[in-house]
């Protein structure tokens, strides 16, 4: 159960609903956000409401749950790792969590979103063009972009809300990040037998295993983790594989 927000915030419709929220959670979170982010996350939420539906891309709503589910769910990341003049590619975006939240509170970032479903994409262009962000917008599978020279380990950071295996997930993620940077998947709390699981696909893609980082959204009393993992070496050539390898023999 959510609970409420600060009593002395006087709220008259939904965006100021959405502001509020917005502007608490950050606060708990320790997270500066930029002038004209509150703004930019009403926007984004009534987008998300009158076209999101169309293109089946999230079965939360409401303007409680929206935000704190999935705006301050992204925004905590930033606590994670420095994000700031970085290039960034949000795997498997769907509706865009979590980078373009990452990208409203941060607009120094370079974003890429990614994704496999052509009407996904459509709706994060018209989003992006809606809020008035630079965002790059690809529709391309991972297992296929990984292996582009446009995109092979070309980024600071990636990050993943993707519902996959931590070790399938490292294989379709890792080849994009240059030696140095992170991947970040964001799991639930209880994921450490994931994680062990995933110890040889890290080590295999030229990775390893940086930290775990814990966050609560304190306005709906949710925890979850975000898993950090460096990249130390280029990830072998022949990785990543076929999907269909990936799932049967995953590493």
């Amino acid at each position: 159960m959510l609970k409420s927000v600060k009593p002395n915030i006087i709220i008259h419709n939904m965006s100021d609903e959405m502001f509020a929220i917005i502007a608490q959670g950050a606060k708990d979170l320790n997270i500066d956000l930029p002038p004209g982010a509150g703004a930019a996350f009403g926007a984004y939420y009534d987008f998300l409401e009158k076209r999101g539906q169309n293109v089946n891309l999230t079965a939360i709503s409401g303007v409680e749950e929206v935000a704190c589910q999935h705006f301050l769910d992204s925004l905590a990341l930033l606590k994670a790792a420095d994000f700031k003049n970085t290039s960034v590619l949000d795997i498997g975006s769907g509706a865009g969590f979590p980078g373009v939240p990452l990208r409203i509170a941060e607009p120094a970032i370079s974003l890429t979103l990614l994704d496999a479903a052509g009407k996904r994409i459509t709706f994060l262009e018209e989003l992006c063009v809606n809020l008035g962000i630079g965002v790059t917008c690809v529709k391309a599978r991972a297992e296929d972009a990984a292996r582009t020279g446009e995109f092979r380990e070309r980024f600071d950071i990636v990050v993943s809300r993707a519902v996959a295996r931590l070790n399938i997930l490292c294989e379709l993620c890792l080849p994009f990040v240059r030696v140095g940077g992170l991947f970040i998947a964001m799991k639930g709390i209880n994921s450490e037998g994931e994680t062990e699981d995933a110890k040889n696909a890290i080590e295999t893609l030229g990775a390893e295993f940086d930290k775990f980082y814990d966050y609560t959204i304190q306005i709906a009393d949710i925890t979850h983790r975000a898993i950090l993992i460096k990249k130390t070496v280029k990830t072998p050539e022949k990785y990543p594989r076929r999907f269909s390898r990936i799932q049967k023999a995953t590493l």
